[in-house]
């Protein structure tokens, strides 16, 4: 997986978080599979099209912060990532 200072693509914009399909009890095996960039501020009540319930895998930037919701438009239980 990418560290949390990182999480810049090729034309260096920063990235808050990076989401993955795939994952492994393996560590050089995680963060694999489709990817989903957040950009800094950021505010999606919903996942996009074909991602919901298919992320296994995160990495959150430095000086960001991630919420998810166990339901849809920010509904049901929530948990805070950081790097």
């Amino acid at each position: 997986c990418p560290t949390a200072a990182d999480l810049r693509p090729a034309n260096g914009t920063r990235l808050c978080a990076q989401l993955y399909t795939d994952n492994s009890p393996y560590y050089d095996q995680c963060c694999a599979g489709d990817v989903l960039m957040v950009p800094p501020g950021s505010d999606v009540p919903y996942m996009p099209r074909g991602w919901s319930g298919r992320t296994s895998s995160l990495v959150v930037g430095t000086r960001c912060e991630l919420t998810v919701w166990s339901g849809k438009a920010k509904k049901g239980k929530s948990r805070r990532f950081g790097a």
